[in-house]
């Protein structure tokens, strides 16, 4: 494949990306709704585990200020739970709360009715062309997942990783 290929594959994922953003992602009972910027925040944390917030930070490249003032909004929707570490009381972590796990199971980069608006746009024959050419790159990239994968256990000498 050549560079001009995978240029191409680069700005249609980005376009179409741009183009199906959510706006908003409500829980699976409605209760209650984020921005899709929220979403991608609560993406990244856990019901158990506590992320910190500057790790989280760093993840969305901004400032652990800046994402403090994002996780109190959505803490005050109650989606997340913030408290300090044990270990180091200067550590702030977070988790998500049953509301925020719904979120986050309930959310996509992709707003299904946009995804389906743009095929719908399309002839029969170019969409069914276009979902099999997701498909294909789909096929790609777990191919590439699992030979990282293998070559990951081959230096860690670990079969599953």
């Amino acid at each position: 494949m050549s560079l001009a290929d995978a240029d191409v594959v680069r700005r249609g994922l980005q376009a179409l990306t741009e183009a199906c953003r959510a706006a908003r992602v409500e829980d699976g009972e409605a209760t209650v709704g984020v921005s899709a910027d929220q979403a991608r925040i609560l993406r990244q944390l856990h019901h158990t585990d506590p992320t910190m917030v500057g790790e989280l930070a760093e993840f969305f490249g901004v400032t652990p200020s800046t994402m403090s003032l994002n996780l109190k909004r959505l803490e005050s929707v109650g989606c997340v739970r913030r408290s300090r570490d044990p270990d180091d009381r200067r550590v702030m972590n977070v988790r998500l709360t049953d509301v925020g796990q719904r979120i986050k199971e309930a959310s996509s980069d992709l707003d299904p009715a946009k995804v389906d608006e743009i095929l719908q746009a399309l002839r029969p024959q170019d969409r069914t062309r276009a979902v099999d050419g997701v498909r294909l790159l789909l096929e790609g990239a777990q191919r590439v997942s699992e030979r990282a994968e293998g070559y990951l256990g081959a230096l860690t000498g670990e079969d599953d990783i």
